[in-house]
């Protein structure tokens, strides 16, 4: 596959130069994306925070995640089997930049700085005030070039009553605004 890219950088359009990484990033980041933090429990719990979620279907019900193959989450996911993803809320902003620094403790440790519950069926640790927990095994890896596509089947679900997520865009956590009531008045000055 050949990705080709328009940019006012000349440096940009070098096929694999650090600048075709740097303009895709920012590319990418153009699609905005919730924000959730993956869980993994047993012996060696393990949290992350990972935009690349998404529904795949309802039936059967099934889930997908990307994991960059260098993360700690990596091996840890591929041993466990079994993972839980917690949705965050407009306001967790905190916990998302918490669990993406790669300086917190590792280990159970890491849990100490959030409030969070063990999953009913995985145990895997739920973070508190998130809008949706989803409980999943894995039913699937595919190879997903310096990452790897995760497929999980949503064993358990959980949605708070609050509906306001957490957003990332152009590399900045966001909210969105308040709806403004329609009034009809740009209607009558069109």
């Amino acid at each position: 596959m050949q990705i080709h890219m328009r940019s006012s950088d000349p440096a940009a359009t070098a096929a694999g130069s650090p600048a075709d990484q740097q303009a895709l990033r920012r590319a990418f980041g153009t699609f905005a994306t919730g924000v959730t933090v993956m869980t993994v429990g047993g012996d060696t719990p393990h949290g992350m925070t990972a935009n690349s979620f998404t529904s795949v279907s309802l039936d059967p019900p099934l889930v997908l995640v990307c994991v960059g193959r260098t993360a700690v989450m990596h091996t840890v996911l591929a041993e466990a089997g079994q993972f839980a993803v917690s949705v965050l809320a407009a306001s967790q902003s905190g916990v998302a930049a918490y669990f993406a620094d790669r300086r917190r403790p590792l280990g159970a440790a890491q849990f100490d700085a959030v409030g969070w519950q063990p999953g009913p069926v995985t145990g895997a640790p739920l973070i508190t005030g998130a809008l949706t927990h989803f409980e999943c095994e894995v039913s699937g890896a595919f190879d997903g070039g310096d990452h790897t596509v995760f497929v999980g089947r949503i064993l358990s679900l959980h949605r708070a009553d609050e509906d306001e997520a957490l957003l990332f865009l152009g590399g900045r956590f966001r909210r969105l605004h308040p709806e403004t009531p329609h009034t009809g008045s740009e209607e009558a000055q069109s």
